[in-house]
């Protein structure tokens, strides 16, 4: 067994016999054949968020050194390597007036985001990353570099664009960029004892928006260290974050009915905090600043994380299910729901493995796992899971953060059973992970 290259996941070992850094598109498809002439599991390692898949004793590729942008601002497009983070890509196409479709964390791999779908802080308004793509140089399973496009290969094209990992290692592709500079967000950040009104006021809020708007809402229980803010040490919050490409004022406009929450509670209205309101940032930003309204966190660490993607969820068992994972939680719990719909549910020209269209949300759990048992984290998420399981259609690709093991729901049936035709294609020895919805 050799070590892995720096992980931002640190929560689970990873144990491959054989680390390849990969330097050159050339690399990977020799390390692929080596791998394969062996029979030995194969899996591709970018910045290390998510994890890669069965490879103890198998080939690691790590990709980091893949990390390559260039932009055509005249065709709107980009080729991103493997190893390049949404915040490189963020950086090349900003001079040109452009952005890519990118997740809320610039450290996250570009392409494998994009092979998961890609829901973007923009995504209501241009939809999934991965319907953005016009080319993939992938190497396959017999150690074949292809370059695969809706006329070359269109089957492995609809494929590798939401079918996440097990079809090759990507070592780049090409992506459309939109003609975006800046835009209006931020986050409103209220009180947690405020979670019912305001899961209730955002639920109803949404129904209301235009595509335009993409929004999500989070939950947790700040940890109480010195290091964060002293109004945050330790307390409950539950925040709105937007982003919108309109203009300001219609900005405002659109996030009256969330400030009028704020409003309520400073009328007096609600016994628990004179204002429920404890900070608000919205405001116009160039894109370049838009990961400041998730403020993911940039440092590596450990942590599991599962989803479940949803229909139209009632509102009362979303309270609950805030509830269940706030403070009287077991362990440290974010949750965060997104809100789908808009262009997220369109069918692209060009059709992708992209699952469950029609999902009105996606409810997002994950918990740090600093001395915390896995165990334990499982069965409080199925105790979520349970609550809301009336508007559950599946999982998310991109949401599975330790949960390796199971890799049901992630596709509808007829998807899968697509997928894994595919698999028995162009990997019939399981390479890379073997057949989808196991």
């Amino acid at each position: 067994m050799v070590s892995a290259p720096p992980t931002f996941q640190t929560g689970f070992p990873i144990r491959p016999g054989r680390l390849v850094e990969a330097a050159t598109p050339e690399d990977v498809r020799e390390a692929v054949a080596y791998a394969g002439g062996r029979g030995l599991h194969i899996a591709a390692h970018a910045s290390g968020h998510g994890l890669p898949g069965p490879v103890e004793g198998g080939v690691l590729i790590a990709t980091r050194a893949l990390d390559s942008v260039t932009v055509d601002p005249v065709r709107r497009t980009a080729r991103i390597g493997a190893g390049a983070s949404w915040g490189q890509v963020i950086e090349a196409a900003a001079p040109h007036g452009l952005a890519p479709l990118n997740g809320s964390s610039p450290s996250v791999g570009a392409v494998s985001y994009t092979l998961g779908g890609g829901l973007g802080i923009l995504a209501r308004e241009f939809g999934y990353a991965a319907d953005q793509v016009r080319s993939l140089d992938v190497v396959t399973a017999d150690g074949i570099a292809r370059q695969v496009t809706p006329e070359r290969e269109p089957e492995l094209f609809w494929g590798l664009r939401g079918g996440g990992h097990r079809l090759g290692v990507v070592t780049g592709l090409e992506i459309a960029l939109v003609a975006v500079e800046r835009l209006y967000g931020g986050s409103i950040v209220f009180d947690g004892t405020w979670a019912g009104e305001v899961v209730r006021g955002y639920l109803e809020w949404t129904r209301t928006v235009p595509d335009t708007v993409t929004s999500s809402l989070a939950a947790l229980v700040y940890p109480d260290l010195p290091q964060l803010p002293e109004e945050l040490r330790g307390r409950y919050v539950i925040s709105v974050r937007v982003a919108f490409t309109g203009d300001v004022a219609e900005g405002e406009r659109l996030v009256a009915p969330l400030r009028a929450i704020g409003a309520a509670g400073a009328s007096g209205s609600h016994e628990a905090a004179d204002s429920p309101v404890l900070s608000d940032s919205l405001r116009e930003m160039p894109y370049t600043e838009s990961h400041t309204i998730h403020s993911d966190p940039p440092f590596p660490h450990a942590y599991y994380g599962d989803s479940a993607v949803l229909g139209e969820p009632d509102a009362e068992r979303t309270v609950q299910a805030f509830e269940l994972a706030g403070p009287r939680a077991p362990m440290m719990t974010v949750v965060q729901l997104n809100h789908l719909g808009g262009a997220l549910a369109a069918r692209p020209e060009v059709p992708s493995a992209v699952p469950y269209r029609d999902a009105g949300f996606l409810l997002r759990l994950l918990s740090p796992l600093d001395g915390t048992d896995v165990g334990a984290v499982r069965a409080l998420y199925g105790e979520v899971g349970r609550v809301l399981e009336p508007a559950v259609l599946g999982r998310s690709l991109n949401f599975s953060f330790g949960g390796g093991d199971r890799t049901a729901g992630f596709h509808e049936a007829e998807t899968s059973k697509r997928l894994a035709g595919l698999v028995s294609q162009y990997d019939p020895a399981g390479l890379f992970g073997g057949p989808y919805g196991a």
